[in-house]
């Protein structure tokens, strides 16, 4: 597969409400921090996110609380792109948060998210976010805090609302208060299966549906990590790919709503996830692909 001519358009568009995405984004996740935990070389990083935009990339995900000691990812995307492109959409969830020594907060209440809105808004150095996402844990209803955002919204802080890490009636009980144009879930191959309804469904309702952590296998947050699947390696070889290649463009066959998020902080790497959105796979990988899939 060459990648000389493939960008980000390649795998399609898709629209967050109004505003029209390229389905290959980048997660801005692990731009702060090296795999070993320290910290990331602060002009690469710019560097990868300029590169991203340049390849296509008009969709970012992010979150004022994707900090290091040394590092912020929103703080890093304000230095590389601004004064930004018209045509990009900044995505970052609110709900959770850290201290300064990165431990994590409890859920905010719902008048705390003004705040977090705000903290998003100074460190990216914008007057409105695009779309914001509640982050829920657990499943306990959230419609007192999505009404806070959709006030947010309706104060011209926020354009579209989206929710994640939510089961699929916390999806409906958010369309009672306001639309949602995103559902960010953990998805991936042979991860969480249970979710394909949900992908389904968001798909017959113009919904995004956009997996995190879909590149790994038995690590999350740390990524493409750990042991692989003889099928998986069959297909990537049978494509002259990397098992993540294959991992990425299954998700992106997934449906015409699925939005790819996958995040890095090597150049290499960047211009690999763009190019998968060019790799199409058969009917028999596809096939091969949901066997591993629905048996994991």
């Amino acid at each position: 597969m060459t990648t000389d001519t493939i960008t980000a358009a390649t795998a399609g568009t898709w629209r967050l409400g109004d505003l029209t995405v390229n389905r290959i984004g980048f997660g801005a996740m692990r731009l702060t921090s090296n795999a070993d935990g320290s910290p990331s070389d602060r002009d690469q990083a710019v560097a990868v996110l300029r590169r991203a935009v340049e390849l296509g990339v008009n969709h970012i995900d992010t979150a004022a609380f994707y900090f290091s000691p040394l590092r912020s990812a929103n703080e890093l995307i304000n230095r590389a792109l601004a004064p930004y492109p018209d045509d990009l959409v900044i995505v970052t969830k609110v709900g959770p948060g850290k201290d300064l020594s990165g431990e994590w907060l409890p859920m905010a209440r719902p008048d705390q998210l003004r705040g977090q809105v705000e903290e998003n808004l100074r460190q990216l150095g914008r007057d409105h976010l695009d779309v914001v996402n509640l982050r829920v844990y657990g499943p306990e209803p959230l419609a007192e805090h999505f009404g806070a955002l959709a006030e947010l919204r309706d104060a011209g802080l926020i354009r579209h609302l989206g929710v994640s890490a939510v089961r699929p009636h916390q999806v409906a009980e958010a369309q009672t208060v306001a639309p949602v144009v995103c559902v960010q879930n953990s998805y991936g191959l042979g991860y969480r299966a249970g979710h394909d309804q949900l992908l389904r469904d968001c798909a017959a309702q113009g919904i995004a549906f956009v997996p995190f952590f879909s590149l790994a296998t038995s690590g999350r947050e740390a990524g493409a990590s750990g042991t692989e699947h003889d099928e998986v390696r069959a297909v990537a070889r049978a494509h002259g790919v990397t098992p993540a290649q294959v991992r990425l463009a299954w998700t992106l066959h997934r449906g015409p709503n699925v939005l790819a998020i996958p995040g890095t902080g090597n150049p290499e790497h960047l211009t690999q996830n763009v190019a998968d959105g060019g790799l199409r796979l058969t009917e028999d990988d596809l096939a091969r692909l949901e066997a591993v899939h629905q048996s994991a």
